[in-house]
């Protein structure tokens, strides 16, 4: 692997100049997730409030990475880690998890992701903090990959954002994109273009309203329904919702006994994207999603994505699909 002053590894080097193929492509940061759980209340500014468990998790991108890895799938995952403790260990899970590392580049330098998530029954509030990467380019990384399916974990938006998915459509590859608390509207210059070239898009209820500025979630759904092939929106413990062709399904929300939902909606996306890549019609993929977004909330971080074997005890429980 060839090396750069600053210590980077250059990726595409990494690879010896040969072009890899993948099912599936994560472009995204790991991040170490520090949890704080069965907080009996939330925290309000001025107060303290004590948890009843706290846990280092790896998290970011690498969630939806293993969690498609634990279904079967062939992941290659780009992504940067550094000198320090939290690369560490997210290293370690990688490995454990078998992970490819094609994609990585090691710095020699800290590269710090972290994430204070301070989890209730209910929901959760993070405090997050990253040390500044120049990313390695997403339109060489389509080109070299040719992956299957992108998934981006969060919206991005940008001119070099814009071609980059341009040349992804060139290569033939899906782009699922999630949308996380990103500061941008519909308004936001190149926003809307790149939603346009989005395959499938997976928002939760408070992203889309916000996102759209729609009065109600139903007017917000149909705004970005309009926009990408396939929405998903994610309403937590109201289930989920999928549009695509104009068909609308809903499926209400598992009962389970939520230990933490950090990993919820990464575990939901990887569930929907598996059921998808096995060529199942709409309903299908939403009920997986379904199934693997609650595993993931019967435990810590992302610990308990479902693997094969797990999945089915989980479907069982998935309520009947909706048609709307």
């Amino acid at each position: 692997m060839e090396t750069d002053p600053a210590g980077r590894v250059d990726a595409a080097a990494s690879s010896n100049g040969r072009q890899r193929r993948a099912e599936v492509l994560v472009v995204g940061a790991y991040y170490a997730d520090l949890v704080f759980h069965g907080l009996s209340r939330p925290v309000l500014p001025g107060t303290e409030v004590f948890a009843r468990g706290f846990e280092i998790l790896p998290g970011g991108a690498y969630t939806p990475a293993m969690a498609m890895r634990r279904l079967g799938h062939d992941v290659v995952w780009s992504t940067d880690f550094g000198t320090d403790l939290f690369s560490e260990q997210v290293l370690a899970a990688t490995r454990a998890e078998g992970l490819d590392d094609t994609a990585f580049r090691l710095h020699a330098v800290p590269v710090r992701s972290i994430t204070a998530s301070l989890s209730s029954r209910a929901d959760r509030a993070m405090v997050s903090y990253q040390d500044p990467v120049v990313p390695y380019p997403l339109a060489m990384l389509l080109r070299e990959h040719q992956a299957e399916v992108l998934i981006l974990p969060q919206l991005h938006y940008g001119a070099a954002v814009h071609a980059a998915l341009q040349v992804a459509h060139e290569v033939g590859t899906k782009v699922f994109m999630d949308c996380q608390d990103v500061p941008c509207t519909l308004d936001t210059p190149t926003v809307r273009e790149i939603l346009a070239q989005v395959d499938i898009f997976a928002p939760n209820a408070e992203e889309a309203l916000r996102l759209t500025r729609a009065p109600t979630l139903d007017s917000a759904i149909d705004t970005l329904a309009a926009l990408v092939d396939t929405l998903l929106v994610k309403r937590g413990g109201w289930g989920a919702i999928a549009v695509r062709d104009g068909r609308r399904c809903e499926i209400d929300a598992v009962a389970v006994d939520v230990v933490d939902t950090t990993a919820a909606g990464d575990c939901f996306n990887a569930g929907y994207l598996h059921a998808h890549l096995a060529g199942q019609p709409l309903p299908d993929c939403l009920a997986t999603a379904v199934a693997c977004g609650a595993a993931a909330t019967s435990a810590l971080g992302s610990s308990a994505a479902p693997d094969l074997t797990e999945l089915p005890q989980w479907l069982a429980r998935v309520p009947a699909a909706r048609q709307v």
